[in-house]
């Protein structure tokens, strides 16, 4: 049992998401991860694989006589592993997503206490809504971005709390892009600069598994000008730097649960100011302990 109690369902400013979402981490990382770990274990292995390979293959082209001319064996193998690569980061993404949100589903369902069953069941069975939900929400993106940049900003805010209206009010694809554009409503820029915070918070989180790597290419740079002059790039990379590198990168991804507990938070705090949501079920616990 957790030591404290966080309450999702009430209203928040910008402050309380940020110190609630680290509050949560700090007192469920041990069951959060584990179960991240088991449910996402098997795609998380191929990612791994999938971005070394990809990385090697990145560390043979700078080595190769011929720099930045690829043989056509070279090419294919190069074309494979990026859409192995891409297809495992989407089924981490998706199963990441779904893990997350469903062990805040069963915490406040569960006053606090996270059912393993409950996590398991319900990324099994909303598995192929969460992957329909995420590749629709990147194609929106993707289209907002291209058209001047702005449309994109101003969907990402909406469909960023997208997959937390799949999972806590077990809505269709569709009905939960609408209903995170309803909740939205009115607190465009409130929710738009929490989510801002957050993204920062969480790439300065990240930069501090980039500094060895930036360090080390540093001193590479340094110690290798001369060939470099000689035109050999290839000196500035070797098995070291492909391994910083894919570690940096993995650890982007796990980072990215700080962003969906932050959703979660964001997520209540906008339905309780809608639909009240979590008054409601304090009122009617009042009332069936007055009775019992």
């Amino acid at each position: 049992m957790n030591n404290k109690l966080i309450q999702f369902q009430k209203q928040r400013d910008l402050g309380d998401v940020i110190s609630d979402t680290f509050s949560f981490i700090r007192e469920n990382y041990k069951l959060l991860l584990k179960l991240i770990f088991r449910i996402t274990g098997p795609v998380f292995i191929v990612l791994v694989l999938a971005l070394s390979y990809y990385s090697y293959l990145g560390l043979d082209t700078f080595q190769n006589p011929i720099f930045g001319i690829y043989s056509g064996e070279n090419a294919d193998m190069i074309i494979i592993s990026f859409f192995i690569l891409m297809f495992s980061v989407i089924a981490f993404y998706v199963l990441l997503y779904a893990t997350v949100l469903h062990f805040i589903r069963s915490y406040i369902e569960n006053d606090g206490i996270v059912n393993d069953t409950e996590v398991y069941r319900g990324v099994k069975d909303q598995f192929g809504s969460m992957l329909g939900l995420l590749l629709l929400i990147g194609i929106m993106l993707f289209i907002g971005l291209i058209m001047c940049f702005i449309p994109g900003i101003y969907l990402w805010v909406p469909l960023s709390i997208a997959p937390a209206v799949l999972v806590f009010q077990k809505q269709s694809v569709g009905n939960s892009i609408i209903d995170s554009f309803n909740l939205i409503k009115d607190n465009w820029w409130v929710t738009f600069f929490t989510l801002f915070v957050i993204t920062i918070l969480v790439f300065i989180i990240g930069l501090v598994f980039q500094v060895p790597m930036f360090f080390y290419m540093l001193i590479k740079t340094l110690t290798s000008a001369e060939a470099i002059k000689a035109g050999d790039p290839s000196s500035l990379v070797d098995w070291f730097s492909v391994t910083m590198n894919v570690i940096s990168n993995l650890a982007q991804y796990l980072l990215s649960t700080i962003v969906i507990i932050a959703s979660a938070f964001i997520y209540h705090d906008l339905d309780e100011k809608k639909n009240f949501t979590g008054s409601y079920k304090t009122i009617s616990e009042l009332g069936s302990s007055e009775n019992n």
